[in-house]
C-alpha cells in the first residue's frame, strides 16, 4: 500500500508540474499574439508547435473571437486550472487515503 501511496503521489505531482508548464507556454503563447514575432526564431516556433494543436481543436469547436481578440487561451487556461485543482488534487487525496 505504501508503494501505491507513493505511485498515486509521484503521478499527482508530475501531471501538476506538466500542467504548470503547460500553462506557462500558453500564457508565453498569448503574449507573444500582441506583437509580431520573427515565425522563424526558433522558440517562437517552438511554442506555436506545442500550443497550436489544443488551440486549434478548441478553435474549431467553440468559435471563441471576440471583436478581433481570440478567448481561446483563457478557456485551456480555465481548463488546466480547473484540472489542477479536481484531478491533481483528487490524486493527492486518495493517496493520503490509502497510506
Amino acid at each position: 500500500m505504501i508503494a501505491l501511496r507513493h505511485f498515486l503521489e509521484g503521478v499527482a505531482y508530475v501531471l501538476g508540474l506538466a500542467l504548470d508548464i503547460y500553462m506557462w507556454l500558453i500564457i508565453a503563447r498569448a503574449i507573444l499574439s500582441w506583437v509580431n514575432p520573427d515565425p522563424y526564431n526558433p522558440i517562437v516556433r517552438f511554442l506555436y508547435n506545442v500550443t497550436e494543436p489544443v488551440l486549434s481543436y478548441l478553435r474549431r469547436r467553440l468559435p471563441l473571437v471576440y471583436a478581433g481578440l481570440d478567448l481561446t487561451p483563457l478557456v485551456v487556461l480555465a481548463a488546466i486550472l480547473f484540472l489542477k485543482v479536481f484531478l491533481v488534487q483528487t490524486l493527492y487525496d486518495y493517496a493520503r487515503l490509502i497510506g
